[in-house]
């Protein structure tokens, strides 16, 4: 692979603070990403802002402003996650649809791909820059613009289930599934906006367990005990 976008969800970043940030678990991924990168592997990065804000559970906020907070939790993080990754020697760009300042570079495929050129991580944070869109769709929407070879979806469950495994212990994994079946079934792995994306543009993904050993680069390379999401 040439170029992969991977998606972190903000609660994976707190552990089990549930809020906030594990540097134990940043500082691990950043290392699996220096590996995945000094490999020629051009990687971009879209993170979750759940640590931070689960807006949808508000209903005294409007959803539209609710999304914004949103948006600006996926910065915040990706500003943290972004100055772990400098910390042990990774290039990184932080990129937002939208004007933030000094913080922040605007979103253009052109920059994006110059700052790939250079070898650095690119952090797609803000989502799409409008409401009513998850940064699933945002991920999705990335991915495709700068002609991603595969979206990897790091999650706290490690894989996907016919039925939730938190409820139902006999549910089966699967290791690879059609993006079809997926929206067919509603699997709910990616929001429906991303997953009809996906389907559309042959996006495929590959879903896994991000707290298991070096789980990042055996995705890349294989090794993957998630599930292969084919187009």
């Amino acid at each position: 692979m040439n170029r992969v976008i991977l998606k972190l969800s903000g609660e994976a970043l707190s552990g089990d603070k549930k809020s906030g940030y594990d540097d134990v678990i940043i500082e691990n991924i950043s290392k699996q990403v220096k590996e995945i990168i000094s490999k020629g592997i051009q990687v971009g990065i879209v993170i979750g802002g759940g640590n931070y804000w689960r807006g949808r559970s508000n209903n005294n906020i409007d959803r539209t402003k609710a999304d914004q907070i949103g948006m600006l939790a996926t910065i915040m993080n990706c500003i943290y996650v972004s100055e772990i990754f400098r910390s042990v020697g990774i290039m990184t760009n932080i990129l937002t649809p939208f004007e933030c300042g000094s913080m922040t570079k605007l979103f253009s495929k052109d920059r994006a791909n110059k700052y790939f050129e250079k070898g650095m991580v690119v952090f797609f944070a803000g989502g799409t820059g409008h409401p009513y869109f998850s940064t699933d769709t945002g991920i999705v929407l990335r991915a495709i613009e700068l002609d991603a070879d595969t979206i990897l979806l790091a999650k706290a469950i490690d894989g996907i289930y016919d039925s939730d495994p938190k409820i139902n212990p006999n549910a089966k994994k699967y290791k690879e599934i059609s993006i079809q079946e997926v929206v067919e079934k509603k699997l709910g792995v990616i929001d429906m906006t991303a997953s009809v994306m996906c389907m559309e543009n042959k996006m495929p993904l590959i879903v896994f367990g991000l707290n298991e050993e070096n789980s990042i680069v055996n995705a890349l390379s294989g090794k993957i005990s998630g599930t292969v999401v084919t187009v």
